[in-house]
């Protein structure tokens, strides 16, 4: 009889450099693939494609590109059937879009840029890629605004249709720096999205009616909220949290403006936020604490004292992201390393 090798419940991977920006990808042909982005105080950065062997337990570089300065977010096409270009696009000075050519090389399909008139650039906080319409992102800004994408495929050259994009609608969304945007499920998934920024609030739009949008919520003391992440799948919550800040709060878009559970657990600052995939009351929060918490929040609107399950890192945990389609698994990065973990 074939012993099968036990599946481990964590494995790591030590890049060259220190971590920051990372995602899973989503295609079922490419289950443990990974996208890391370097952290380098400097204009020349990294980003590297990983994949677990699963035969060797043990994860291994496919291939690596250059990325001016290091990205702010990183995220694979949401194609859970295969069936677009096999993309990630990454943010910092520009949007760019990335083709995976082979198994060990990816290279720049397109550079989106919206300020053609100046050479100086507003950098990139943040990005979305709307999970219903794969053709539509969003890009969040410190020059207040957030700009809606639209990608298309353009016509077959040799046997790679080039995808390009174009600018649908720029609004100035803040006051302030914009620093996350998300898009929303609700009504369709296509059309509503919020974003937070350094002017404390939380702001819900929608593409068919930018002239005015909704204030969900607003920091009391108007700290800056860094990060906003909408449930999977229940689209009346969305989690944030402030610069600095120690607790994650969840608000109901139906309650505006008083959160409906705050998940303070954490003893030092919180830096990332996923929500499970697959359930509506599960998620998980990381922070500087080297803490990876999740948390159940059926309870809700009573109080959540405790976490349900607590992992500690060696190091200050700066990303966590929850795998869309291996829900079993979350992501994080410390230092130099990358972690999957069983939950």
């Amino acid at each position: 009889m074939v012993s099968v090798p036990k599946r481990k419940e964590i494995y790591k991977y030590e890049a060259p450099w220190t971590v920051y920006a990372m995602n899973w990808s989503v295609r079922p042909d490419k289950r443990f693939r990974l996208a890391i982005g370097s952290f380098i105080e400097e204009y020349n950065n990294k980003v590297q494609i990983v994949s677990l062997d699963e035969e060797r337990s043990e994860f291994k570089s496919r291939s690596m590109f250059d990325h001016p300065y290091p990205c702010t977010k990183i995220i694979w096409i949401p194609d859970k059937k295969g069936v677009f270009p096999d993309l990630l696009a990454t943010s910092g000075d520009y949007l760019r879009l990335w083709r995976v050519v082979s198994d060990s090389e990816a290279r720049l399909e397109c550079l989106l840029n919206n300020n053609k008139n100046s050479d100086f650039c507003a950098p990139l906080t943040a990005f979305d890629w709307n999970e219903v319409e794969p053709n539509l992102l969003g890009t969040s800004s410190i020059d207040t605004t957030c700009t809606i994408w639209g990608l298309e495929t353009g016509q077959v050259l040799g046997r790679t249709n080039v995808v390009s994009g174009h600018v649908k609608t720029q609004l100035i969304a803040h006051d302030k720096e914009v620093y996350d945007i998300a898009f929303s499920r609700a009504g369709g998934g296509r059309d509503m999205f919020a974003s937070v920024g350094a002017d404390g609030s939380v702001r819900m739009f929608d593409l068919r009616h930018l002239e005015h949008s909704t204030i969900i919520y607003e920091d009391p003391a108007h700290q800056p909220l860094l990060r906003l992440c909408w449930n999977k799948q229940d689209p009346n919550y969305l989690a944030t949290m402030a610069m600095d800040g120690v607790e994650v709060i969840i608000l109901d878009v139906r309650v505006p403006c008083t959160p409906v559970a705050k998940l303070n657990n954490h003893r030092a600052c919180v830096n990332g936020i996923a929500w499970a995939p697959h359930s509506s009351c599960h998620v998980c929060t990381a922070g500087d604490d080297h803490q990876a918490l999740i948390w159940d929040i059926q309870q809700m609107p009573r109080a959540i004292e405790d976490p349900i399950l607590a992992y500690t890192a060696d190091g200050e945990i700066n990303q966590i992201q929850w795998a869309t389609g291996q829900p079993d698994w979350i992501s994080i990065c410390y230092n130099k390393t990358l972690e999957i973990l069983r939950v």
